[in-house]
């Protein structure tokens, strides 16, 4: 009975997360609540997902992952690679999916994957690209590249034990290679041709969020007199590192003067009208070299107990401040509160000096101040408060930390220190107390969906193995080959542990398998090596869902795929995967 009811919630599963009928992560508890209702796992076992090593481990890397992208630490990648690229769409498609591949050879595929999904975001917005077209291809090419070495991935890992515990040789470093650098090389080269045909063009989501010429403020930046601007020609002062910050004018003892008409080297004191971007305005009043002109300091972006926030404040139109000389202002008068920039529509000001703009409906002031003087501004009616615009922001100061935090993150977790998991909350851990990131962002950077469905395929998992669901199948497949040759039989087994890994993980599924696999070996003569060998590559073969393995789920936000987008490259993928390592194995491990 409960084996029917398995089937029955296994069916269901699939139904749902193919005709997207329902959220993913509704669905995810769904299958948590029936396990319980039906009386097939305790309340315990249906939600000892949340503590399973993957959901941390995923959890743990989202962190780490926007850590990297909020100090910037991924910016020289994307840059390298848009500079190789040069616009071209299959030549930066190549380079990403061999770097990928490269890396997951030989680290584990998570944290490749996760470093590159931002670096594609920012290439694709670079040149007009849809990153719906690269997502899925960067996780299948570090599917792919994991078959290649025996630290690929953990699956290699836990198969080479389980052999050695059966009495049998386990697997050398690049035994695998052999046949996993082939198959691996042909499968990139089929993602190069095929994925962005069959692939859907989205838009990319991020692409509002970057440095346009319409989201440019006007700022005044105060030279105090230890800076080193101070002796340099205004026109030509940031055009080598903030060439999108333009100096509009320059005021010295009450003069102004026009940059790129007169000749006026700027001197202690001056004041300097500029116009940029966020991120330009904020890393320059991070670098000590300039001052907002009501010379406050303090801007801090870590993770201190009350960090700056960066905001945006948008004037209402029932706003008592309709009119008002910004200086007049209750804003300019708060002294927990500082004016960075005002940005208005076409950035059209009559005024000379920011603290003399009369605000008008629709302004836009960017403003920083504590975390809990943010608080007491929401109730403002004067006002709509902007949070968003902080996500923005890259705190290049801490870019190094974050770098050397995700290389030792690396290197620990393969020389096998200690565990991924382990690895990657001390990874998440390490960004937030060095402040690459505050908590808020932390908190915000968790994929709750993805989190949850991880958890409910786990929970699944678990009916299948303790009801002996999973078993039954398996045995049940392999009884209708029973009377074939080993290589069909091997065939069998390798496709069988293709489509277990599309449901379980792919490490349940070695397992769950692999003793099955020795024992028919076994029962047919034949030496087991070669079925070995299979159920490292049928356990890696896991294209066709996104649950199929956490790579596939890390794209599928980011990249808004659907279930089917899977499904169409992901199965003729499987096929191919398990075809040459049906024909390869029993070349180079004889029966």
């Amino acid at each position: 009975m409960e084996i029917w009811l398995t089937t029955i919630i296994l069916v269901l599963t699939l139904y749902f997360l193919i005709s997207e009928k329902i959220r993913v992560d509704l669905t995810a508890i769904g299958i948590m609540v029936l396990l319980v209702v039906t009386g097939i796992l305790s309340p315990k076992e249906a939600v000892a997902g949340f503590s399973n090593p993957a959901v941390v481990t995923v959890a743990a890397m989202f962190i780490v992952s926007k850590g990297m992208m909020k100090t910037g630490g991924v910016e020289f990648l994307g840059r390298k690679v848009i500079s190789l690229s040069k616009g071209s769409f299959h030549v930066a498609l190549a380079i990403i999916l061999l770097s990928v591949a490269l890396a997951s050879a030989f680290i584990n595929n998570t944290p490749v994957v996760m470093l590159f999904i931002p670096v594609v975001m920012t290439m694709c917005c670079e040149f007009g690209l849809s990153p719906s077209k690269f997502l899925i291809p960067v996780s299948y090419a570090s599917i792919l590249a994991g078959t290649c070495t025996l630290i690929g991935t953990s699956t290699n890992i836990i198969i080479s034990d389980l052999s050695v515990a059966s009495g049998l040789p386990g697997l050398d470093m690049f035994e695998l290679a052999i046949i996993g650098v082939p198959i691996a090389l042909t499968g990139i080269t089929i993602l190069l041709f095929i994925a962005p045909k069959i692939l859907p063009a989205l838009a990319n989501p991020i692409c509002q969020l970057q440095d346009q010429d319409h989201q440019k403020y006007l700022a005044e930046l105060h030279i105090p007199a230890t800076s080193p601007f101070i002796g340099q020609r205004p026109c030509i002062l940031f055009k080598e590192k903030y060439p999108r910050l333009d100096v509009l004018e320059l005021v010295s003892n009450s003069h102004i003067f026009h940059p790129e008409r007169e000749k006026k080297n700027i001197m202690p004191g001056d004041i300097l009208f500029v116009k940029g971007s966020l991120n330009d305005l904020v890393e320059l009043l991070n670098s000590e070299n300039v001052d907002l002109p009501p010379s406050e300091r303090g801007l801090s972006l870590g993770a201190t107990k009350d960090a700056s926030m960066v905001v945006e404040l948008i004037i209402s139109p029932q706003s008592s401040l309709r009119g008002q000389r910004l200086s007049d202002s209750d804003l300019a008068t708060d002294s927990a509160i500082n004016i960075i920039a005002v940005k208005r529509s076409n950035l059209h000001m009559s005024e000379r000096q920011i603290q003399d703009v009369r605000l008008k409906v629709g302004d836009i002031l960017l403003i920083w101040c504590d975390s809990s003087k943010l608080e007491t501004l929401r109730g403002n009616s004067d006002y709509l408060i902007v949070e968003d615009v902080y996500e923005e922001i890259v705190n290049k100061k801490k870019a190094w930390w974050s770098i050397l935090n995700f290389i030792a993150m690396i290197i620990t977790a393969t020389l096998g220190l200690a565990d991924i998991m382990t690895c990657a909350l001390t990874a998440a851990f390490l960004m937030i107390i060095t402040g690459c990131l505050q908590m808020r962002d932390a908190y915000r950077s968790l994929q709750g969906d993805v989190l949850l469905l991880i958890a409910g395929t786990i929970a699944l998992g678990t009916a299948m193995q303790k009801t002996g669901t999973s078993q039954l199948y398996a045995e049940t497949f392999l009884n209708l080959f029973s009377e074939f040759s080993p290589g069909i039989i091997l065939g069998a087994m390798i496709a069988l542990t293709s489509i277990s890994t599309q449901i379980l993980s792919n490490n349940a599924t070695a397992v769950l398998l692999l003793p099955i696999a020795i024992s028919t070996a076994a029962g047919i003569g034949v030496d087991p090596k070669p079925f070995i060998i299979g159920i490292c590559f049928g356990a890696s073969a896991c294209f066709a869902t996104p649950v199929g393995y956490q790579t596939n789920l890390l794209v599928f936000g980011p990249g808004g795929y659907s279930f089917q987008d899977y499904l169409k490259l992901g199965i003729p993928l499987n096929i191919f995967v398990v075809a040459a390592a049906t024909i390869l194995i029993p070349i180079f491990w004889p029966f």
